[in-house]
């Protein structure tokens, strides 16, 4: 879903670029962060998606601020003040037949739309602030640390060398750093993102924020590697009829890490409610397949045989009962419905791989996934990492995988653990292998399966279904997300082969003992 066209808003002597997309019942203005590019935005798998989750609800107003992306450019000797900046807001409110609007400030968009809500309290209808902060130097870059970015911004501008201050567990993304690269050039030029550093670095609102009159929504990372989370600690305090979510993860811009999340959140303060029914999503085991040059083939033959790879790939993914679900970069993703049967997949895909003449890694997880289009929430993203932490001739999967796949005929080794930014805990890993892989040693020492067993937390998280609360006041208790919390209960019902929380419920009741269940 794309907008169809681009306009432009009269600022005094300045044109601002927006767009305007979706036909909610209220409207949301999106005020950006230090950079950025209309256009590039949709081109971004994450960034599209906060886009399209935002246009659901909302009729939803774009735009580049001045200096950037599509909008005209300004005299760096020159450069406006934090309050023109935010007259740019009220001119795209206008040009769009806004009356009054929710304003979500993102990173250094937070300051414009908090001076914004404070000076036309009668045109903000509420206020989301992510990653947001109220004095530059106290909570995102000291002097020294800034000046180091300019000269990165003067020297490597357009290469991506940026990429490690906002989102470091992208950097090893080839896709996402090639995008980020181009994000750079088309959205500023060297000089003009020197500028907007130095501009950036005089930012302080603090004194305005007693005076913001709407209500307030705060999301920080609790890791963000860019604006220390103590910035939005600071704010919820000042601001009046504010809450704080602190969410996983350390990447810094709203579009990466669990988009899905953020748009949870930004979605049920501005509506009461989530759009997204429970029943359009589901539980699932996806896989995620890449492929090796194992003989520094010539491009020819390698072409040939990434051809043929891709071919049986699609072939063996139905054959297993699986769907595809899309390629990604050099990932080939698949979804099943449970994990037996990705993890079968997995073997035969490496057994195809060696025949066809490459070499295969592997990654497999559950967890929920939405019922339509590409797995492109957490699940699909832990996929493709645990594929690309994966060895030539791996199957690395996490841990959960390896207790639905009881009797699977499946054998597993540990692997350790991995900490993920977006996940509460470090992951444990296996490894998978199938009895033919298996040295004649282990096949002696193998046991007979038994019935899943709940973890410690899972155990909780039943014992306090028992007790009829809900995943919102799971979540509180526990200190845990209520993403988490879903995640927790949608294992506990698989592993248990239970069909329902209340089901859950009566388990508990049986099974409570002494020492708990």
């Amino acid at each position: 879903m794309r907008p169809i066209e681009t306009r432009y808003a009269r600022s005094g002597d300045v044109r601002i670029a927006y767009q305007v997309v979706g036909q909610g019942s209220f409207d949301l203005v999106f005020v950006p962060g230090f950079i950025s590019n209309l256009d590039l935005h949709w081109e971004d798998e994450g960034y599209s998606r906060l886009l399209k989750r935002l246009s659901a609800f909302s009729r939803l107003i774009l735009f580049d601020k001045r200096g950037t992306g599509l909008s005209d450019r300004v005299d760096t000797n020159h450069l406006p003040s934090l309050e023109t900046r935010m007259d740019d807001v009220r001119a795209v409110m206008d040009a769009t037949g806004s009356g009054r609007a929710a304003l979500l400030g993102a990173s250094e968009g937070a300051p414009m739309a908090m001076l914004f809500a404070a000076t036309y309290p009668e045109r903000t209808r509420a206020l989301a602030l992510y990653g947001g902060y109220a004095n530059f130097h106290r909570w995102v870059m000291p002097p020294e640390r800034l000046d180091a970015f300019i000269e990165t911004a003067e020297t490597a501008w357009g290469t991506g060398a940026t990429l490690p201050n906002f989102a470091p567990g992208r950097v090893d993304d080839p896709h996402f750093t090639r995008w980020w690269a181009r994000f750079e050039r088309l959205s500023a030029s060297p000089t003009a993102a020197a500028a907007l550093a130095r501009m950036n670095a005089g930012i302080d609102v603090r004194g305005i924020l007693p005076a913001i009159s709407a209500p307030t929504l705060l999301i920080h990372r609790r890791n963000d590697v860019r604006v220390d989370p103590d910035a939005s600690r600071f704010l919820v305090k000042k601001i009046p009829n504010s809450r704080l979510m602190e969410i996983p993860g350390r990447d810094h811009p709203i579009w990466t890490g669990d988009v899905d999340r953020v748009a949870d959140l930004i979605e049920e303060f501005l509506t009461g409610e989530r759009a997204v029914a429970e029943a359009e999503r589901v539980l699932a085991a996806l896989l995620a397949t890449r492929i090796f040059d194992t003989a520094r083939l010539g491009d020819r033959m390698w072409g040939e045989r990434n051809l043929r790879f891709h071919e049986t790939w699609r072939l063996l993914v139905g054959r297993h009962g699986g769907r595809s679900a899309g390629t990604h970069g050099e990932l080939m993703v698949s979804r099943f419905d449970g994990p037996g049967r990705a993890l079968r997949c997995a073997a035969a895909l490496r057994n195809a791989a060696q025949e066809i003449g490459v070499a295969s890694a592997q990654g497999v997880h559950v967890g929920e996934i939405e019922l339509r289009g590409p797995p492109v929430g957490l699940t699909g993203r832990v996929t493709m990492q645990l594929a690309a932490h994966a060895g030539r001739g791996d199957i690395l999967a996490s841990r959960l995988v390896a207790d639905l796949a009881i009797g699977s005929g499946v054998h597993f080794v540990d692997a350790g653990r991995v900490s993920f930014d977006e996940l509460d805990e470090p992951l444990a890993l296996v490894l998978a292998m199938s009895e033919q892989h298996l040295e004649p040693a282990c096949h002696a020492k193998a046991k007979p399966a038994e019935p899943a067993t709940l973890t410690t937390r899972e155990s909780e998280v039943v014992s306090l279904i028992a007790d009829g609360k809900s995943n919102a006041a799971i979540a509180a208790e526990l200190s845990l997300s209520e993403h988490t919390v879903k995640r927790h209960v949608a294992n506990i019902l698989l592993k248990l082969d239970l069909p329902s929380r209340a089901a859950a419920a009566a388990f508990s009741a049986r099974h409570t003992g002494p020492d708990g269940p």
